[in-house]
């Protein structure tokens, strides 16, 4: 993890990239809950014996499970100090190259392309990239948002 004292030190960090990450197995349970949550139960991803015989010969995790993974990766990449507090702010383009199997250890990598002053705070563009072990491809790439608001 790379602590910064300060939004300053932040933005003087633009073009840096971090980690990666530990590997994380993604789980059919885990699966098995965010579609629970979403209710989006297609068979890739929740019946195991159909998806055996599927296009990618078991079931995948969801684009958007993966994607929910992201603020866990990004706690243990970059940690701001000197802020009220740090908010997502949302997200900027978003892609899912690769489907992660269940079983499938991913991790994340984070590259700062900008950190820039609003009358909010400071908003900060972490490219975010979640690789599968073993494959070229990743899972997902997003740019995510976060704004940091000034201690006062």
């Amino acid at each position: 993890m790379r602590t910064f004292a300060n939004v300053q030190e932040l933005k003087a960090a633009v073009g840096e990239t971090f980690g990666p990450t530990e590997w994380r197995t993604v789980t059919q349970d885990q699966v098995n809950t965010f579609a629970d949550a979403t209710d989006d139960h297609q068979w890739i991803h929740v019946d195991v014996e159909r998806a055996k015989e599927g296009p990618f010969g078991g079931t995948i995790a969801h684009g958007y499970l993966t994607l929910s993974l992201l603020p866990s990766f990004m706690f243990s990449l970059v940690k701001v100090e000197g802020i009220a507090m740090g908010v997502n702010y949302g997200l900027n383009k978003v892609r899912f190259p690769r489907p992660v199997p269940v079983g499938a250890r991913v991790r994340a990598v984070g590259e700062l392309t900008d950190v820039k002053g609003t009358p909010a705070g400071y908003l900060s563009n972490l490219k975010m990239t979640i690789e599968i072990e073993g494959e070229k491809r990743p899972a997902c790439v997003a740019e995510t948002l976060s704004l940091y608001v000034p201690a006062e």
